[in-house]
């Protein structure tokens, strides 16, 4: 048992002497089928150099949009190897902006980004740090903006789809993982200058699906009826069989309680407003809005308003992040614990300071650190609460049928055009106890 061994590569291209490429008629480099690339970008191991690494993806808190995951790596400049203006280093015009860099622990993806920027640490007792500051491409969908586009009505999978074609984003076909999705988004004429990033959040919203880059780099769009899998769920406890964590933080109380729930669709022109009442009455009114959607049907909207109300409406007991040491766990224990991506299933058992109950809890990791140095690996988990999940079929917890399904009969829709007569069916999703 020990840390796990860690890969970080940079981009380097084809001008470059680190890097063997193909040569034509070589006995070695010229075999088509061979390990030699036929140039361009690609990626060049500096692990040897590495001094530590900090990795932070996800979110710390529900309701939060995914944003831009973040990567700071330190490389060992004592010798001015990573400094641009260093011309005698082989790595000076390689130090660019926007070119890619991988990390991976045991060979299993932790994150894959562009640096933003190289910050050069100086100390006159020369030891010097090249620092590369990376953020995943996530930073390029906020900066690209989409030209006047006319869309069908479709899903939200053929739409995120269609705008990750466009030229003006050019997202690779290969680096996606995209639902269909399961909301029919209206058609319509999208303006010119709508910024992708926030486009995509809104297609992904309407369907109450998660939107996300992962380890491995990929755009991840996840069907909002998807729900959880308890298949190989990774289960943290403070005893008996499971992983063990260092330390651990709890939440309980208000900031997640909403009791008013408005959601508006552009194109159907609507608000749909879903209300607890005997909470409202406990608590107060406590309001959450999801404006400009894009659902095309009523019943999407509603559906929505109702679901969210159903997750937030009542005081939420959370599990909201636990740290956990790898360096010294089995290596069996490392790679479940670095397969876990954002969305994935975990099962928490508690019992503080070993008096009273055991808490049990499923929850959603929606955050992931590292923090590694030549000694340690380190990772950190954040957590959405799992007591309110869709029902999956089949599923040995998620799919239970009986008494964790929950219907509410508190809950009262209402419409802000009162020629709309909706006589739909009002159902939960999975409540878990």
């Amino acid at each position: 048992m020990s840390k796990p061994t860690l890969t970080v590569e940079i981009e380097v291209d084809e001008n470059s002497n680190l890097q063997p490429f193909f040569t034509l008629d070589d006995a070695v480099s010229g075999l088509l089928d061979g390990a030699i690339g036929l140039g361009g970008l690609t990626f060049f191991d500096v692990s040897q150099y590495v001094a530590g690494v900090s990795v932070t993806r996800g979110i710390s808190r529900e309701l939060e949009r995914f944003t831009a995951g973040q990567a700071s790596v330190a490389l060992t400049n004592d010798t001015r190897l990573f400094d641009p203006l260093n011309t005698a280093s082989p790595y000076a015009e390689q130090l660019l902006p926007h070119r890619q860099l991988r990390i991976q622990a045991n060979g299993t993806p932790v994150y894959l980004g562009i640096v933003a920027d190289w910050n050069f640490q100086y100390d006159l007792t020369g030891n010097n740090l090249s620092v590369a500051n990376c953020v995943d491409k996530f930073r390029l969908l906020s900066q690209q903006y989409i030209e006047q586009q006319f869309f069908p009505q479709e899903l939200p999978g053929p739409r995120m789809t269609r705008v990750l074609d466009l030229p003006e984003v050019g997202w690779s076909a290969t680096e996606r993982d995209i639902d269909a999705g399961h909301v029919s988004l209206a058609g319509g004429t999208v303006a010119a200058d709508t910024n992708v990033l926030d486009y995509l959040n809104i297609v992904a919203t309407t369907e109450d699906g998660n939107f996300f880059i992962g380890a491995d780099g990929y755009a991840n769009l996840q069907d909002g009826l998807t729900g959880p899998s308890s298949l190989n769920i990774v289960t943290f406890t403070s005893e008996g069989d499971g992983v063990p964590f260092t330390d651990i933080d709890v939440v309980y109380g208000s900031e997640l309680l909403f009791n008013r729930i408005e959601v508006t669709s552009e194109p159907l022109a609507v608000q749909v407003t879903a209300e607890d009442l005997d909470s409202q009455a406990l608590y107060g009114i406590t309001t959450l809005t999801k404006d400009n959607l894009l659902q095309a049907n009523l019943d999407d909207v509603t559906s929505l308003a109702v679901s969210l109300l159903n997750r937030y409406n009542e005081p939420e007991y959370r599990f909201e992040r636990i740290g956990v040491d790898i360096t010294e766990l089995a290596g069996t224990v490392q790679t479940k614990l670095l397969n876990l991506d954002l969305t994935d299933a975990s099962f928490i058992r508690f019992q503080p300071n070993n008096v009273g109950d055991i808490i049990n809890k499923y929850a959603q990791i929606i955050g992931i650190k590292h923090n590694i140095d030549s000694k340690r690996h380190k990772m950190e988990f954040n957590f959405r609460t799992l007591d309110f999940a869709p029902f999956v079929l089949d599923d040995l917890v998620f799919g239970t049928l009986g008494g964790p399904n929950e219907t509410y009969d508190d809950i009262t829709v209402f419409y802000d055009d009162a020629n709309i007569d909706y006589d739909g069916v009002i159902t939960s999703g999975n409540k878990l106890g």
